[in-house]
């Protein structure tokens, strides 16, 4: 039995798809990120890094939502390309180009528009542009395909599912998916598949705080409240 750390942030949505995809018997364990459950001994024994979602398979422990796609894929052995040496690379590729560059800019987008203290146009522009031109490489990806590596669903294309949905709120543009058809098309596929629907269903287990206060503030953005470094 597999144990899920999870919340209702992107990261963990993609890791839900993908073991709802796969049929994998797992436990799915809330941690209310605006309480500061990641902040815990517990939890960080886990996840050093004290984000979610992480995974707990055995004697096994993974972190990271990428990694946790490419862990389960390899163990199911299913959601993957072909086996051989470029499309090895291929997935590589666009599951790093996902983790490093689409989910970081779009995050931070949204944390300079709205959460960021004082006044920083350049790092809001900055993040903005970023983000909306990550996620213009991705629409480029799907103009001749209709997934992310070719004519097969993969794990990149959940990576990518987990994020897309999110588009307008994180750049603050209700007409910002105007601009991405193709991944809008990805999207619609996606969310016709059944283990979508079930991950929805996995939002109802468990009421995670939904007030942003002083202390979910606290929780998720210490580094606001922290002394200036000496």
């Amino acid at each position: 039995m597999l144990t899920f750390f999870y919340n209702l942030a992107p990261n963990p949505l993609k890791v839900a798809l993908m073991l709802e995809e796969t049929g994998l018997p797992y436990t799915a364990v809330p941690i209310d990120t605006r309480r500061g459950d990641q902040h815990t001994p517990g939890f960080r024994a886990i996840n050093p890094n004290g984000k979610v979602p992480a995974l707990q398979d055995g004697d096994t422990t993974v972190f990271d939502s990428n990694a946790i796609l490419l862990y389960l894929a390899e163990k199911t052995e299913r959601f993957l390309p072909p086996d051989t040496s470029a499309a090895r690379g291929q997935l590589l590729s666009w599951l790093m180009f996902v983790a490093t560059g689409v989910g970081p800019f779009s995050g931070q987008a949204v944390h300079f528009r709205l959460f960021a203290p004082g006044d920083n146009p350049y790092a809001r522009k900055r993040c903005d542009y970023e983000a909306r031109r990550h996620w213009q490489v991705i629409e480029d990806r799907l103009d001749d395909r209709p997934f992310l590596l070719g004519d097969a669903y993969t794990i990149v294309d959940m990576a990518v599912w987990g994020w897309a949905p999110r588009i307008p709120a994180m750049l603050g543009d209700d007409r910002a998916m105007d601009a991405y058809p193709n991944i809008a098309r990805l999207m619609a596929t996606i969310d016709a598949r059944p283990a979508a629907a079930r991950v929805a269903a996995l939002k109802d287990r468990h009421a995670f705080k939904t007030e942003f206060d002083d202390a979910a503030m606290r929780s998720l953005y210490p580094q606001i409240f922290a002394p200036d470094p000496v």
